[in-house]
């Protein structure tokens, strides 16, 4: 009998072999499961409120685990931004009457300060989650997802609303689903733009670190031990070198998650320009190379694969992403008359009920102050802004035009984004109290150093995603100087910078419950402004001035973006701003 000789097929043949890199991503892939596990194990331990702030220690010793305690909270918030961004912003830009609503509300919620969040979330998850942690930890990552989600929220829905219509045809002509239309054209088109506001609300979140671990409300002091609240108890006992070695802790986490998370992430959003010639040169990341040499990758995708198969087809009978048929006019007009008048009456009842309660306790008259002390924050916003836009928009089209310098700048800009400013208000507190300088000045300052950011990034982004055969047309022209930045540059990043405008300002609002209090040691600096005017009634307990406040400042806010952004906004939709 003979024996028939077998030989291997192809596929075993060029099957793939384990590399050394692949142990290695496989490794980091098993520390992160683990630290997920530890994280819930100490999220949940028992708690005590009335022994709260003894929980922080500024031993040196405990600042690594405090480091990663607040990292983490940073990632679980950014998660949480990244799921609302999506449904918000869609939700927004997809329908007209729920946008009427849902980017008023968005100009509300930007307005209101982590401190107004806090008064309310502090007691609800304490009271959800009663003698656990867990309670104050879903308080400060609410307060850090604040911090987080508006700005990327506005970067989405501009991305929505901007797209080209030559894309949003080939979508209709080609018959894709709303989830693929979504995952195949809204979501690559705003990649970009996407992950670099991505950093700068990771950046923000940073900034309010201290206040959303070191709480204060209604007389109670709560303290989660992590970097932000080690800073404050330092801050607290006017350690200075306490506060410095924090600040360098601080600055080799900041460089790690660049290299091993944003770098990566800003190099693969590459593949996501729209343009016809490809670039002379790209971002690169050493990880990001790493993970495509890896088998890993390959094989966590493989395992939920299927998964996404059974999302398309549960989300077919949603329908097709094609124009909407053409209704009846006059049903058209009835059917906006009567969402125009619910939505109308339900805000009139809840203002009603609010200035009822505000006339109980203070009475009405107390918002003739808190508009003064608004008037003079806004002289602050202003300053911030202007500014900013002077300084940073000549800076970040410079950045973003050149690969090569994006590469190298990236780093020192993400570690002066993301480092939290507040971490520096010890040192500055003590200038200006030996050099006698009011806040009522250097508030500008502090507020500048966590809201001028958000219009270098978004100018950044605007212009790493102008075409480069754009650019080369430019050049092979000889078009520079004034009438290169009239003709390209500034039309192409308008509708960026409109929203990095829009953050930063609301930014600097926000950066003013921080910026016009300033505590070290046994000295408190106050400014006067609204933002201090919140933080006093917050720490009494005081929540009809708190309330007054919130209101106070949203209207400034609502009526600035109504009145300058919102148009602005508009124009760049149209794209002609010349």
């Amino acid at each position: 009998m003979a024996l028939r000789r077998t030989f291997p097929t192809p596929d075993v043949v060029e099957r793939p072999r384990l590399r050394p890199i692949d142990f290695v991503i496989g490794a980091g892939v098993l520390a992160g499961i683990y630290a997920v596990l530890r994280l819930g194990q100490v999220m949940t331990v028992s708690f005590n409120p009335a022994h709260a702030s003894s929980t922080v220690s500024t031993d040196p010793v405990h600042l690594p685990g405090y480091a990663l305690r607040s990292l983490s909270r940073m990632f679980i918030a950014l998660g949480l931004s990244i799921v609302f961004t999506f449904v918000y912003a869609t939700a927004a830009a997809r329908s007209r009457r729920a946008e009427k609503i849902l980017i008023p509300t968005l100009d509300v919620l930007q307005s209101v300060p982590i401190l107004g969040f806090l008064a309310i979330t502090v007691t609800a998850f304490l009271a959800l989650f009663p003698h656990s942690l867990l309670g104050l930890e879903c308080a400060s990552i609410f307060a850090i997802f604040t911090s987080q989600a508006w700005n990327m929220t506005f970067s989405f829905y501009h991305s929505l609303t901007t797209q080209p219509r030559e894309l949003d045809e080939a979508t209709r002509m080609m018959r894709l689903t709303k989830w693929q239309r979504f995952w195949k054209l809204d979501v690559p088109g705003s990649m970009i733009g996407l992950v670099w506001n991505g950093m700068m609300s990771f950046g923000g979140g940073w900034f309010f670190l201290t206040a959303s671990e070191a709480i204060t409300v209604n007389r109670h002091s709560y303290a989660l031990p992590g970097i932000g609240s080690y800073v404050a108890a330092a801050s607290e006992k006017a350690q200075l070198s306490r506060v410095l070695l924090a600040i360098g802790v601080m600055v080799v986490m900041v460089l790690g998650v660049n290299f091993l998370f944003w770098r990566p992430m800003v190099a693969w959003t590459e593949r996501f320009r729209i343009e016809e010639t490809e670039a002379a040169e790209r971002p690169r990341s050493i990880m990001l190379d790493a993970l495509r040499r890896s088998r890993v990758p390959g094989l966590i995708a493989g395992s939920v694969r299927p998964v996404s198969v059974l999302l398309d087809r549960a989300t077919r009978p949603f329908g097709i992403a094609e124009r909407p048929l053409e209704v009846n006019r006059s049903r058209r007009r009835a059917g906006d008359s009567v969402f125009a008048v619910a939505a109308s009456g339900l805000a009139i009842a809840g203002a009603w009920q609010a200035l009822a309660y505000i006339q109980q306790q203070i009475g009405l008259d107390q918002f003739v102050h808190a508009f003064w002390l608004g008037a003079i924050t806004f002289v602050r916003v202003i300053i911030v802004v202007v500014v900013s836009t002077i300084i940073w928009v000549p800076i970040g089209v410079k950045i973003g035009l050149s690969p090569r310098l994006a590469r190298s700048a990236q780093p020192i800009v993400q570690v002066l984004a993301s480092f939290p400013a507040n971490f520096l208000f010890p040192f500055a507190a003590a200038f200006f109290i030996a050099t006698t300088i009011s806040l009522n000045w250097g508030a500008i300052v502090l507020m500048a150093l966590g809201a001028q950011w958000y219009i270098l990034f978004n100018t950044i982004a605007g212009a790493m995603a102008i075409p480069s055969d754009l650019i080369e047309a430019m050049d092979n022209f000889g078009v520079s100087g004034r009438q290169r930045w009239k003709r390209l540059i500034l039309p192409a990043i308008f509708g960026s910078y409109v929203t990095g405008g829009i953050t930063a300002a609301g930014g600097a609002w926000n950066a003013s419950i921080v910026a016009e209090v300033v505590t070290y040691g046994s000295h408190t600096l106050v400014a006067t402004g609204l933002g201090a005017y919140i933080v006093a009634s917050t720490v009494d307990g005081n929540f009809a001035k708190t309330l007054t406040g919130i209101i106070v400042m949203s209207i400034y806010v609502v009526a600035v973006n109504r009145l300058v952004w919102r148009q602005l906004f508009r124009l760049a939709e149209r794209k002609n701003f010349t």
